[in-house]
This record gives C-alpha cells, sequence and structure tokens, in this order.
C-alpha cells in the first residue's frame, strides 16, 4: 500500500509552497500524521516540521438525460498538508 498517492498542484497549493514552505499531497485514507511524516521524509529527503490532515468528503452530481437522471459521486479523499524546516525544498517540476 503506497501512502503517498500524489502531489496537489493548485494555486492554493503553489502559494503555500512558495511562501510558507508548506507542501499538499493526497494520501491513502488508512494512513496517520506519522505515517505520512516518514514517508515524505523517505520519499524527498527533507525534515518535516508538522502534518496536518483533512478528509474531503466526495462530490454528489445528478445529470438529466433522455432516459431519465443519472446520479454519482466523485471517491472520498485525504489530504495532507506538510510543514518542512527551515531550508528544506521539494521541487514538484524538476522531472516533467
Amino acid at each position: 500500500m503506497s501512502i503517498l498517492i500524489k502531489p496537489v498542484i493548485t494555486e492554493k497549493a503553489t502559494k503555500d509552497s512558495e511562501e510558507m514552505n508548506r507542501y499538499t499531497f493526497e494520501v491513502s485514507m488508512r494512513t496517520n500524521k506519522v505515517e505520512i511524516k516518514k514517508a515524505v521524509e523517505a520519499a524527498y529527503g527533507v525534515s518535516v516540521e508538522k502534518v496536518r490532515t483533512m478528509n474531503v468528503r466526495p462530490d454528489r452530481k445528478s445529470r438529466y438525460t433522455k432516459s431519465g437522471v443519472l446520479s454519482g459521486k466523485t471517491n472520498a479523499i485525504k489530504k495532507a498538508i506538510v510543514q518542512l524546516a527551515e531550508g528544506d525544498t521539494i521541487d514538484f517540476y524538476n522531472n516533467i
């Protein structure tokens, strides 16, 4: 089971990484803060000061078609915002 699924690259997350040295990741739903800290330190070689987590609820959507109303939802995800120590950085764009 992989702990870190992917980094979240949005305008808000990019602004946080540039100004506050905080990086956002999508993580597995079953992981805790200690496991997330160890995974980020092992994957990127940085030292983590603080980890904040949030569970994001699924979005429900409905669509009207000729055959009736179709309803569905997206998957629920867990996000982790990781605060790095002073002087450490993660570069997500170096291998594009």
